[in-house]
């Protein structure tokens, strides 16, 4: 749209004129999901528009970038646990692609730390959902069905999350144990990060309580953070946690480099070749899960499988966006056509 930090009203205007609209971020995350339509793309509005510490609430633009977020909150010894790879996504990128960063184990999924949501609909509408305090919330969690939605249901034009304190201290280890044993021996650990050679674990809180779990979980001090699988080609697996062994073994033999986030059910993959990647899709397939493409392998675009809950997911999307004309192919709707609208 030709705009660095559109307003609320600029953007609903964009959106309503656009044959096909295509809200973008700073294009830290444009890989993942199903291919980028050619079409308007639109901006989002930028900054801090309210903070109150004592409330633990933010209210910000989404084209602001989560660096940008977590120096003003850091601040008041704040954060909002977002944990993209890259600290300038920025925060609606992060919100439309519904990654939830790297300490899901301890707390919780991305979609909790979002009390509102405004944005702008396909026909030019600005939507508000959810509210500042839970208590005052009525109606259908839009805040939710919004996180995740890759653009297709909406243009974000403000949002207010929860913050929380930042832990006192953050400590990575590393053990040979059994992943399940440390988890076991460890009351809240922040991440259990399981590979073929060894494992790595996230302590985060009070100091004492970090060395207590450390030495209950005979654990190694490590000054070296999670290195995450690497190559041109790379992926997000999504699968029950209990399958993460069988899973694992596969993924060796397929020789692609991996590692599971134990406890939740997400394994990260990467390759050299786009085969590599199709045989690691081909493997989460077989396990009761699926593969989001999160760079190079084009021709691996989207999930790979027919996910559940796709004939809900098509029904909402036809009530959002009828024309089809928000993100065509970012998901995969059933047969929405994403040029309806001009005929």
């Amino acid at each position: 749209m030709g705009l660095a930090d559109p307003s609320e009203t600029e953007v609903a205007e964009a959106v309503a004129a656009a044959a096909v609209a295509v809200p973008v971020g700073s294009g830290t995350h444009r890989e993942g999901g199903g291919p980028i339509p050619s079409g308007t793309e639109i901006g989002a509005p930028r900054g801090i528009v309210a903070y109150d510490p004592a409330e633990l609430t933010v209210t910000v633009g989404p084209g602001t970038t989560v660096a940008e977020l977590d120096a003003v909150l850091a601040a008041h010894d704040q954060e909002c646990r977002f944990d993209p790879r890259d600290p300038q996504a920025t925060v609606g990128g992060v919100l439309a692609t519904g990654l939830s960063g790297h300490r899901r184990l301890r707390f919780g999924p991305l979609r909790d730390r979002v009390l509102e949501v405004r944005f702008a609909t396909a026909d030019g509408r600005l939507v508000r959902g959810g509210g500042p305090t839970v208590k005052n919330v009525t109606g259908y969690d839009l805040p939710r069905l919004l996180v995740g939605s890759y653009g297709t249901l909406g243009a974000l034009t403000r949002v207010i999350v929860r913050s929380s304190p930042r832990p006192r201290q953050s400590r990575w280890y590393r053990t040979e144990s059994d992943p399940a044993a440390v988890r076991a021996a460890c009351f809240a650990p922040s991440l259990i990060a399981w590979g073929p050679e060894h494992t790595t674990v996230l302590l985060e809180g009070d100091p004492d309580d970090v060395a207590a779990q450390a030495t209950a979980a005979r654990l190694d001090a490590t000054n070296d953070e999670l290195s995450w699988p690497s190559g041109a080609h790379r992926g997000r697996i999504s699968v029950a946690p209990g399958r993460l062994r069988e899973l694992g073994a596969v993924l060796t033999d397929c020789g692609v480099a991996w590692l599971a986030e134990w406890g939740v059910g997400t394994v990260h993959v990467a390759s050299g070749t786009e085969a590599g990647l199709a045989e690691a899709r081909a493997a989460a397939g077989a396990a009761g899960g699926w593969l989001l493409r999160e760079a190079g392998a084009p021709g691996l675009d989207g999930f790979g499988v027919a996910l559940s809950n796709a004939a809900v997911m098509t029904r909402i999307k036809a009530a959002f966006d009828p024309t089809g004309k928000l993100a065509p192919g970012r998901l995969p709707f059933a047969a929405i056509p994403a040029q309806r609208q001009a005929s």
